[in-house]
């Protein structure tokens, strides 16, 4: 019969090391008992490591799985701890498994950010041309689910335009800023029409170059337009999040402007 014995000094610690290598801390207790004969019982274990012996076996399959218990088909069965300098391998040896597989997912989830990030900032596209500037209007615009916001010359909302946002008014928040023009029955549509500010006559001969607008829809998509003409209106079309950012707030500055009384 193995006596009762008083943990030696530092058990606490070894105890807390096997727990950071992975061991809890019934298996801690058991694998350190094993080291103290050449084999036991699971009777035996109990009464040399302070386990309770309900948890002795499971603990006992749970350090075989680990490789670090042996068992003998003896009746009744005993078992045998692998030495220290081996277990301790055995167990460092899982956690830089552990770490390497951890450091490759983790790699790969901020790799696929940063690809993100860079095909979001670089995709910026330029249309040339006001009827395919209008083309790629509409084309946003039928994207939307929610939200269809609008600073536009004239020019740039055709009648067709101004259809499709009618349709589009049925489930998503229309509102446009404009300065002049006609839109009938607005219907669900909110339409500001505000004079625009008079052009220093320095840049008279400019002025239809500078006109243009911003079309954002759902806060997802922008398109943004410098002139009018035929064929040197350009525009910049991106769904990048900081150029959103950067017309959202712009947008949002034209409105509050175009919503003070006159």
């Amino acid at each position: 019969m193995f006596q009762m014995r008083s943990p030696p000094p530092g058990s606490a610690k070894v105890i807390d090391c096997l727990k950071s290598l992975g061991l809890t801390k019934y298996e801690a207790q058991v694998y350190i008992a094993l080291l103290k004969v050449v084999s036991a019982t699971a009777s035996e274990i109990h009464e040399i490591s302070t386990v309770p012996r309900a948890s002795v076996y499971p603990v006992l399959d749970q350090l075989q799985e680990k490789k670090l218990v042996s068992v003998a088909r003896s009746t009744p069965k005993r078992f045998a701890a692998l030495s220290p300098d081996e277990g301790v391998a055995l167990l460092l040896g899982g956690i830089e498994r552990d770490a390497a597989d951890a450091r490759e997912i983790l790699s790969s989830i901020q790799r696929e950010r940063i690809r993100h990030e860079q095909s979001s900032e670089e995709l910026i596209w330029n249309v040339f041309g006001i009827e395919n500037i209008q083309r790629k209007l509409t084309e946003i615009i039928h994207t939307a689910s929610h939200d269809i916001h609008i600073i536009a010359h004239p020019q740039i909302i055709s009648p067709e335009i101004v259809g499709i946002l009618e349709e589009r008014a049925e489930f998503a928040d229309v509102e446009i800023v404009t300065h002049e023009g006609a839109y009938g029955n607005a219907g669900k549509m909110r339409i500001y029409v505000k004079k625009h500010p008079d052009y220093p006559r320095e840049l008279d001969q400019v002025k239809d170059m500078m006109a243009g607008g911003i079309c954002i829809v759902d806060n997802l998509r922008v398109l943004v337009i410098l002139g009018t003409g035929k064929e040197d209106a350009v525009a910049l079309f991106s769904e990048a999040e900081g150029f959103i950012r950067f017309f959202s707030r712009y947008y949002n500055l034209i409105v509050d402007w175009a919503k003070k009384p006159e």
